[in-house]
């Protein structure tokens, strides 16, 4: 598993409840685009909803950019950088996920991407209850006391 991004950022501001995983669905340059590393995930989030046609759930990465790879054969005009990206997940996933996204202060976040031994690119998305302000500052306050602790330890 090689990591290609992580959102940090959402490690402080929500506290994380379900992890889950999920592949993604690209058109064929933007997989080369997100090998080298070339992938924005910050202020993305995942919303689910149902395929008018089919009436099947589905899940999609709304606000995620990657830019147009400087080799493809697409012209500039047509491609989008900050399109909505369809997320693979079964079925029984994705109502799973409704359920439980539906309750009150739950959000669904992707937090990284990476690729699979195999080569495959996926995404790690969480389900997660933002954070209070004053839970931060406890949680800063815990760090820089154990981080005192542990020098006090060592000197």
């Amino acid at each position: 598993m090689t990591e290609i991004t992580t959102n940090k950022r959402l490690l402080h501001d929500y506290q994380i409840l379900e992890k889950y995983e999920a592949g993604i669905k690209f058109s064929g340059s933007e997989v080369k685009t997100v090998k080298k590393g070339q992938i924005d995930i910050k202020g993305s989030y995942i919303t689910l909803k149902t395929n008018v046609k089919t009436h099947r759930l589905e899940a999609w990465l709304i606000g995620t950019r990657i830019p147009k790879y400087a080799k493809s054969g697409y012209s500039q005009n047509n491609y989008n950088p900050s399109k909505n990206r369809k997320l693979l997940l079964n079925q029984a996933e994705l109502k799973t996920l409704t359920g439980k996204a539906q309750q009150k202060g739950l959000t669904l976040l992707p937090l990284s991407v990476y690729t699979t031994p195999h080569r495959l690119i996926k995404l790690t998305l969480i389900l997660a209850k933002g954070k209070k302000k004053a839970d931060k500052r406890e949680l800063l306050k815990k760090r820089e006391f154990t981080r005192r602790k542990q020098r006090l330890q060592h000197h």
